[in-house]
């Protein structure tokens, strides 16, 4: 036994086994490599030299054809949707509201009625402005008057006898300022016998004579009282009175008889001026004018002297503001009472409703508080904040691209309704308020977020390379084997130069100068430089080697494959040493 424990010692160790899983992992990683090789030669065969080497190597340059297209040069901006019009009802006036015929979602017409209101307050106003009114109007009528008294008439036809006043002199109210007197005709007063006093008539004939006097003068009654006087001794009269031309010598003193229809008078009477009144004043004030001086003849009503009165048209003028006061007070509050019925002041939906009938208006919710609010929703608009480099590309009536995330998949068609001169500025950037209106709204409601594109100008069917092609300002890189490239390239060698070598840009390629047009997104035009159908070559997303292609990327780590490691790094290689040590026992 001991002799065959030491043969078995003096014997080599055999490599310890590869478990079986192990295995299974290794001989996927060299399919994998075996795989890798076996494309990186197809894809030489089949490629061009440069494209291979891109593809291999991981260049980020892509390919392709010049050819026309459409380009459309749009702005984009986003905002919010608002209704065409919308209004907060709110009440001027306070009280208990009695009805409130309406829900909310209801639709109204303009003028529908919304709410009424208690009107005994606003009818109690409206009896106190009367009363108010009526008082100012007597005030008023009374500064008039006294305004009109300072022109002193005359009350009778007759002649200035007297004129007790001059120009400057004041006169205070009632005091005499002269006489007026008609002397061409008389009055006679004399008592009848009441019995013969009934059978005269007014225009009856009279025979007058004058006391002291023979020669009778004719007469004509102008007047016949209808009240019986007691005479000394019981007589009973009634008292006539005679118009008698004066014939120059009939003093106003002066006594007479009359005879009528052969009837005498009881008793003699005494001669008085028919025409005969004193010139007083009717208000305080200044001699101002005099107009018929003493001598003169005046027509009754006719004027004689003016007065004036700074005191009496200040108080004209208050008077006047005042009647003026209370007349805008009672049509305010008149039309006051119109604000107890509330109507709705534009056509549209009834969003919120906050007061129904029954509630209380008081001062405060009358001053602030909105009662309801409707919104117009026959269009929406909204308001774009349009930056001060575009605002010039834009003009009423431009058609606008409307597309909403609430609604997706779909556009709207909008239109540019109006564009504001005055703009905000902050952060040194000024923008614009731009409004657009959308009638097709099925699907939008106010308060949803939206995106507008407004396209500027564009064209069709032109020449277009991708916007990442164009470098350096205005150059292309164009393929050396198509025609704008050959020229390129001959015009460069008839030079006697050559393009600089430059290991960033593909083999066989050259840059071009090129005109420039429009552009969008993705793509702009070219005008001049190209011609349809030429390769160009460009900078994309960065691009994956051929390993990476294959790979994805894949970094295996470290597979432990017994004894030693398998390392695939990042671009497909393999840790060599890990396999080695993993396999040398086998």
């Amino acid at each position: 036994m001991l002799f065959k424990k030491k043969q078995e010692d003096s014997q080599p160790s055999p490599s310890p086994a590869v478990p079986r899983g192990r295995r299974k992992w290794l001989k996927i990683v060299i399919i994998l490599v075996v795989v890798i090789i076996a494309a990186a030669l197809i894809l030489r065969a089949c490629l061009p030299g440069r494209e291979a080497m891109d593809a291999m190597s991981g260049s980020a340059y892509q390919y392709e054809t010049v050819q026309r297209r459409d380009i459309t040069q749009s702005l984009s901006y986003s905002g919010t949707l608002e209704p065409a019009d919308s209004y907060d009802v709110t009440a001027l006036v306070t009280g208990e509201i009695l009805e409130a015929p309406f829900e909310e979602g209801d639709v109204l017409e303009e003028g529908a009625l919304l709410y009424t209101i208690d009107t005994d307050d606003a009818q109690s106003t409206i009896d106190q402005a009367e009363n108010s009114l009526e008082q100012a109007q007597m005030s008023y009528d009374r500064a008039v008057e006294n305004m009109e008294d300072l022109n002193v008439t005359a009350s009778k036809s007759g002649t200035v006898v007297s004129l007790d006043v001059e120009v400057g002199d004041d006169v205070q109210a009632g005091q005499q300022l002269g006489t007026i007197r008609d002397s061409g005709t008389m009055e006679l007063l004399v008592p009848f016998n009441s019995a013969d006093a009934a059978g005269i008539s007014v225009g009856d004939a009279a025979s007058v004579t004058v006391n002291g006097g023979l020669e009778t003068i004719p007469g004509t009654v102008s007047k016949v009282s209808a009240v019986e006087e007691a005479l000394s001794g019981g007589m009973v009269v009634r008292y006539v009175t005679i118009d008698v031309p004066n014939p120059g010598g009939i003093a106003s003193d002066a006594a007479g008889s009359a005879v009528i229809g052969g009837v005498a008078c009881n008793s003699e009477g005494t001669f008085s001026y028919k025409a005969e009144a004193v010139i007083t004043a009717g208000v305080s004030g200044e001699v101002a004018s005099i107009a018929a001086p003493e001598g003169s003849w005046v027509e009754k009503d006719a004027l004689i002297l003016t007065l004036t009165s700074s005191e009496l048209e200040d108080s004209l003028r208050s008077g006047e503001l005042s009647l003026e006061n209370a007349q805008l007070s009672l049509e305010n509050a008149q039309e006051n009472l119109e604000n107890y019925q509330i109507t709705s002041p534009i056509a549209g939906t009834v969003i919120q409703k906050n007061y129904k009938a029954g509630d209380k208006l008081s001062t405060g919710t009358a001053a602030s508080g909105a009662l309801c609010t409707i919104y117009d929703l026959s269009y929406l608009t909204m308001t774009l904040s349009v930056d001060e480099l575009d605002i010039s590309s834009i003009s009423e009536g431009q058609k606008v691209t409307i597309t909403a995330d609430a609604v997706e998949g779909r556009t709207y068609e909008g239109e540019v309704t109006s564009i504001s001169v005055q703009g905000t500025t902050s952060g040194g950037v000024t923008t614009y308020p731009v409004t657009i209106r959308l009638d097709e709204t099925d699907g939008l409601l106010p308060g949803m977020n939206v995106d507008a594109e407004i396209v500027v100008s564009s064209a069709e069917q032109v020449l277009a390379v991708p916007t990442s092609a164009v470098q350096r300002g205005n150059q292309v890189l164009v393929s050396t084997e198509s025609e704008t490239g050959k020229a390129a390239l001959e015009a460069q060698q008839a030079e006697d130069s050559s393009q600089p070598a430059d290991d960033s840009i593909p083999e066989g390629y050259i840059y071009v100068e090129v005109t420039l047009g429009l552009s969008d997104d993705n793509y702009i035009e070219i005008t001049g430089g190209l011609a349809e159908g030429d390769e160009i070559a460009y900078a994309g997303a960065a691009g994956s080697s051929l390993t990476d292609m294959f790979m994805g990327g894949m970094n295996m780590g470290e597979m432990d494959m017994g004894g030693g490691a398998v390392t695939i790094a990042p671009s497909g290689g393999m840790g060599g040493g890990g396999m080695g040590g993993g396999m040398g026992g086998r």
